[in-house]
C-alpha cells in the first residue's frame, strides 16, 4: 500500500484539474509575495498583495507551512520563506549555472568583452557569475559584489522584469547620483525603464563609474528569480561597440531561455 505524505496536501480531493492548476497558482503567489521580506508578512499583508481572502491565505500557507516552504517570522505573528525552498533553490541554482555559464563563455569569446550574470537581492543587483574578457583594459567585479539598481546596466534590466508593484516598492527610496551621468529623478528612470522591456536592452551610460559603461537584458527564470546578463566595457570601446553588444546580448537570453523552456517574446 503506498505511503502516505506526512506533509499537508495544498489540493483538496476530488477537485476538477482546473481547480487544481487553480490552487496552485494561488499558493505560488503567495510565495513570490513573500520573496524579498526576510521580517516576514502577516496574513492580512500577504491577502492583500495576493488579492485574496484572508481565510483562503491562512489554508494555503497552513499547507506550505506544513511542507516547510514558509515559517513563523517571529513567536507572535507573521511568517517568512521556510528552508524547504533554500534547499531547492540550492538545487535549481547549480542546473541553471550549467546552462548559463557555456552560453556566457560563447558570447564573451563572441564579443571580446567580460560577461557578467546577476539577480535581485533585496534592493540590490548581485553578481553571480563572471566571464573576464581578454582584454588588458576590461571592467571586472567580484562573485557576489553588490550593485545599485537606479544606475547599473544589469541593475535597470532587472527593475524592467519585476511586476508593478514590486518595482515601486524597490523605487521609494531616493536615487543617489553616483556620476555626472546617475539619474536621480524618477520619471526618468521609469522612462528608461519601459524602454527597456520594449526592446530588452538596458543602458549603463557611465551611470554608475566614470569610464565604464554596460549593456543588460533581464529575464525571469523558472523559480521565479529574476535574473541579468550583462556586458560591462571601457567607455572608449562601448561607443563603436553598443549595437553589437546588444545584438549578441539578446541571441544569448534567447539561448538561455529556449534551454530553460522558457517563452523568449
Amino acid at each position: 500500500m503506498p505511503k502516505k505524505s506526512a506533509g499537508r496536501s495544498i489540493l483538496p480531493p476530488d477537485q476538477s484539474p482546473k481547480h487544481s492548476i487553480q490552487v496552485i497558482s494561488r499558493a505560488i503567489n503567495v510565495l513570490r509575495a513573500l520573496e524579498g521580506e526576510p521580517e516576514g508578512l502577516s496574513l492580512g499583508q500577504i491577502a492583500q498583495r495576493v488579492g485574496l481572502a484572508r481565510s483562503t491565505v491562512q489554508r494555503i500557507v497552513d499547507a506550505l507551512r506544513a511542507e516547510q516552504f514558509v515559517m513563523a517570522a517571529s513567536p507572535t505573528a507573521g511568517v517568512r520563506l521556510g528552508p524547504a525552498l533554500i534547499r531547492l533553490a540550492a538545487s535549481a541554482s547549480v542546473e541553471f549555472d550549467h546552462i548559463t555559464r557555456p552560453i556566457m563563455a560563447e558570447l564573451s569569446q563572441t564579443v571580446g568583452e567580460t560577461v557578467d550574470l546577476s539577480v535581485l537581492k533585496g534592493h540590490s543587483a548581485v553578481f553571480t557569475d563572471q566571464i573576464q574578457g581578454p582584454h588588458r583594459l576590461r571592467a571586472v567585479s567580484a562573485i557576489g559584489e553588490t550593485f545599485p539598481l537606479h544606475c547599473t546596466a544589469n541593475g535597470k534590466a532587472l527593475l524592467s522584469v519585476l511586476p508593478e508593484g514590486k518595482l515601486q516598492r524597490l523605487l521609494r527610496m531616493p536615487l543617489p547620483k553616483m556620476t555626472p551621468n546617475t539619474i536621480t529623478k524618477l520619471a526618468e528612470l521609469l522612462s528608461e525603464i519601459e524602454a527597456c522591456r520594449r526592446t530588452g536592452i538596458a543602458i549603463d551610460d557611465e551611470e554608475h563609474t566614470e569610464g565604464i559603461s554596460a549593456v543588460g537584458t533581464g529575464f525571469v527564470d523558472p523559480i521565479g528569480r529574476a535574473v541579468a546578463l550583462s556586458i560591462p566595457v571601457p567607455t572608449t570601446r562601448f561607443k563603436r561597440k553598443r549595437g553589437e553588444l546588444a545584438t549578441h546580448l539578446l541571441a544569448a537570453r534567447k539561448r538561455i531561455l529556449d534551454t530553460l523552456g522558457t517563452p523568449s517574446g
